[in-house]
Parts: C-alpha cells; structure tokens; sequence
C-alpha cells in the first residue's frame, strides 16, 4: 500500500511537469514569432506597414495547414465567393479550361452573352476588367466573371490568327446549364442519364429522364457521374434518394469539438429496384462521390469504371474583423459504411497539391493495403480515400501512333482547337446523318488548314493517327449538327465503361446478379473479416 501512495504522489509532480513544459512550448513559440515580426519590421529590406505584415503572417499560417480548400478571403474576394454561393448569380455563358498557362473557353453556350458577342471556343482570355489573367486558375477566372445578373464585366481575348485583342463588354445574365443535357434509350431496355453536375435542379432532372426512360420501357438504368465535379452538397441527398430506402443513411459529417451529422433519405424512391450501375472515374468528385458511396455501401448501385477523385471536406467561413473571412475546412464526409471520402494529398513546393497515392490505387496491392469494409449485404468495400469502383475498367488509352500525333499536336493546341471549330462549322451543314463517315477529303482539308494556321506537321505522322483525326472531326461535327445525345452515340464504340456497363446489364436480371458477376470479374481481394479497418478510417475526422 505504502509503495501505491508513493506512486500516486510521484504522479502529481510528473504531471503537474509536463503541463509546464507545454505552457513553456506554447510561450516559446509565441516569443519566437514576436521577435521575428520585430526584426522583419525593422530591418527588411524593404518597407512593409505593420498591418501588412500581420496579413502576410495570418495567410501563411493558413497556406501552412497544407489544406487546398482552407483559404483566408480578403474583403473582395468574401464578396466574390458570396455572390458564387447565393443560389442566385449571373455569368457570360462560357465553358472553360486551362491550356498552356492560359484560361481559354472550350464550348460557348446558346441563348447567353457569349453566343451574343461572337466569343468561340479557342479564345483566350487575357484580362479581366483590369486585371491580367496570365497564370490565373480555372476558379479564379470563373470567379471574376460570376456576378450579380445585370452588372457589367470587361474581358479581352486573344484568337489566335488574329493580331488585335478582341474586347467585350458582357452583362451578366442567369445562365442555366441542364444537369442532364440529354438522356438515352441503349440496348431498348437501358436507361442511360448523364449528371453532368450537381446544380439546383439536378434531382429533378434525374427524376424527370428516369421517369421518361421508364414509360420508354427501361428495366435497368446507368447514371453516369463521371467528369462531375459536384455541386451543391443537398442535391447529392435528393438524387440518392431517387434509389435508397425512407431513412437509409446516405453520408455523414465529422468534425472535432461537434457532434456528428448524419443524413438519411426522406422519401420514398422513385426506382427502389431496377438493377443500376453508377459509372465513375477520377474527375467524379464531392457529391458524385456521396452518391456513388451511399448507392455501394447499401448495395443499391454497381459502381464501374475507375476510383473516384477523392474530396470528402466539409468547408465552414468563419467573419474576421475588416471584411475578412477565413473559408476553412471543418470536417469529413463518411460513406454509410465509415469510408472517408476524403484522399490524402502533399503539398509540392511549387504550391501544387497531388495525390500521395494517385493511380497506385488501381492495383491490386494497393487495394489489399487498403482499409476494407462491409456493405449491408456484407460484400467488401474499400476506404482510403475516394470511391474505389466494384469492377475496375480503364478508359482505353491512345496508339502509339495517336500518341505520336497528340504529342505533336499539343504545342499548338489552341491553333489546333480553333481550326478544329471553325471546319466544324463548316461540315455542320453539309453531313446528314449524325453516322455520316469521316472521308480522306475532310482529313486533307483539316491538314491544310492546320499548315496554314502555322501547325508545323509531319505528313506521315498525320496520316498515322488517322483514325484519331477521325475521332475528332467526328464527334464535334456530331455535336455540333445534331446535338449532345447523337454525339454520346457515335463516341459509344470507343467508351469502354459503358460498354462494360451495358454488358453486365444484358447479363444481369437483378441488381444481385450485377453483383454476382462482379465478383466473378474482380480479382481475388481480401475480406472485412474485423472492425480493426474500419476504425483505422473512421478515425480520421
């Protein structure tokens, strides 16, 4: 007893030490940032205000966290992210993406400003208002230009083969982009529906094709998340809702210091039954992600193609004095299994943030090393980070030859870009069929016009990649002259997961039996056989 006594009073000092030693850490730590501050404000060499400095040290203690999605918003760029998240804002009606360093539009659509300035997929956008866009992100410039519907905003284009800027003078407009642009009729029994993103009504879009593929006949149903970037986050309950159960979980929120969130569906589903495959692939991001994960965890949806891109953040903006605001992520999403959506991430020193395991995720060892779990039907799932597909099917990749050609090409991908659009127009009036064959005299002419255009190009490595040339002429013709639907139709050939998609279905009755083939297919994976896994990914708010 005595030597117990002498232990628990031992303890007190030992304890009572370490709580010292981390108040002594903490006031260390504070005096070095202190004396820091005080010599960079009096002897850098050059002269910075006293408040500048304290932004500068708040935004790299935020740049720090080694978190892409927790930003310190200054005033102006609070009211950018505000207008973009009211549910109501206004743009020009452009599609964009990022080549060689330079924001260019991609696809112009119909009935918005753009269209009305004559601005045509291959422009680059140079300045914003007064503001140089060189070096600027997708989501930079895609800010700048959302506004408040009738305001005004300046841009400059450059078109390549044209000397002068091109400069507009836009008023914003609400543009409305369909969810589902279309939705198809495959094999006269399967329903095909392409979420494209999760905007304000894509639930209702979802229901509106599953319903007109119904009354077509439809007995299985594809919904095809790939390339979707998500969107708004209740959009993601609702369209879960359209397959699960009243009351079935679909994802759950976890953050230190808050209880957890958890959501269930609502409703009834509109298609309880109907054997499903969900399609993913490593642009199916947030959203898609929540509604890929709740239709696998509850064995509602197959889900084909490759792993999912992996962003399962909860975001919360917490106001700062002076209009500041910091945008900082507070917690994780869980699939109703306990599978962190989340994919673990470094930061690069060029400030780039990538994937610690990006396409090792697809082989077979790294998907044994990962944290397995159970499905209510007990089949095996995989956490780790994004939704890892229950049959694997990689998109097929180009030739030799097509890769030789695509390499030559990329150097001067926007000339390419705009001659490609610009014969397009041309063709859109001549083809009459959407099936119309891609002739030597349209690979010829597409030549020519890339030599005039100044796109330096072997003949024979043109010729070579002949039947990626005709890929391409083919499907923006198709687009263009007959729309998005017979465009899907014409690429099907060359879609390997939905090819794989629909033959699962011809070979399933039921949603079990697209099961029962997938394990046929798979290879052999470890099973869930305790909770040790699962607490290994759930522990990770």
């Amino acid at each position: 007893m005595r030597r117990l006594r002498f232990a628990a009073i031992a303890l007190v000092p030992l304890l009572a030490g370490g709580f010292l030693l981390q108040s002594r850490a903490t006031a260390n730590s504070a005096r070095l940032f202190d004396q820091v501050l005080g010599v960079v404000s009096d002897r850098f060499v050059d002269t910075l205000a006293t408040g500048q400095l304290y932004e500068k040290a708040a935004k790299g203690l935020v740049k720090e966290l080694n978190d892409p999605y927790t930003v310190l918003l200054s005033p102006k760029e609070l009211a950018s992210f505000t207008r973009t998240t009211s549910g109501r804002y206004g743009g020009v009606g452009m599609q964009i993406e990022e080549q060689q360093g330079w924001v260019t539009v991609s696809r112009v659509f119909p009935h918005t400003p753009a269209e009305a300035a004559g601005i045509r997929e291959g422009d680059r956008i140079v300045q914003i208002d007064t503001q140089s866009a060189r070096g600027w992100k997708i989501d930079q410039v895609s800010n700048t230009l959302l506004g408040t519907p009738g305001t005004k905003v300046s841009v400059r284009f450059q078109r390549p083969g044209v000397p002068e800027p091109i400069n507009v003078r836009f008023t914003r407009a609400v543009i409305h982009i369909p969810a589902v642009p279309y939705a198809l009729m495959l094999d006269g029994k399967v329903g095909y529906v392409p979420l494209q993103q999760f905007n304000e009504t894509a639930s209702d879009e979802v229901e509106e094709a599953l319903e007109r593929l119904g009354a077509q006949g439809a007995r299985a149903f594809i919904l095809d998340l790939r390339g979707n970037p998500g969107g708004y986050f209740e959009q993601s309950h609702a369209v879960s809702n359209l397959f699960l159960r009243q009351g079935q979980e679909i994802v759950s929120a976890r953050g230190r210091n808050t209880p957890t969130q958890t959501y269930q569906a609502q409703a009834k589903p509109l298609v309880p039954a109907a054997p499903l495959v969900v399609l993913v692939d490593g642009g199916s991001a947030s959203a898609s992600e929540i509604v890929a994960g709740a239709l696998q965890d509850h064995d509602r949806g197959l889900v084909v193609g490759t792993t999912s891109f992996g962003k399962g953040l909860v975001q919360s903006v917490f106001p700062l004095d002076g209009g500041w605001a910091l945008k900082m992520t507070t917690a994780k999403y869980f699939t109703p299994t306990g599978r962190s959506i989340q994919r673990e991430r470094k930061l690069l020193p060029s400030g780039e943030f990538v994937e610690v395991l990006p396409d090792s995720l697809e082989t077979d060892s790294a998907r044994k090393a990962r944290p397995a779990f159970r499905t209510d039907a007990g089949r095996t799932v995989y956490g780790g980070g994004g939704i890892a597909p229950d049959i694997l099917v990689k998109p097929d990749t180009l030739t030799t030859a097509e890769q030789t050609l695509a390499k030559a090409l990329a150097p001067k991908a926007q000339d390419v870009y705009v001659t490609l659009s610009d014969f397009a127009l041309e063709l859109k009036n001549q083809v009459k069929s959407p099936n119309f064959p891609v002739t030597p005299a349209y690979r010829d002419e597409f030549f020519a016009r890339l030599q005039k255009k100044g796109v330096a190009l072997d003949r024979a490595t043109y010729d070579s990649g002949a039947a990626y040339i005709d890929r391409v002429i083919g499907q923006r013709v198709t687009r263009l002259a007959f729309g998005d639907s017979s465009a899907k139709r014409r690429e099907m050939p060359d879609d390997v997961q939905l090819l794989k998609a629909l033959d699962v279905l011809k070979r399933g009755q039921t949603q079990k039996d697209l099961f029962v083939i997938a394990s046929r297919e798979q290879p052999a994976l470890p099973t869930a056989t305790d909770k040790t896994a699962q607490k290994t990914d759930a522990a990770r708010p």
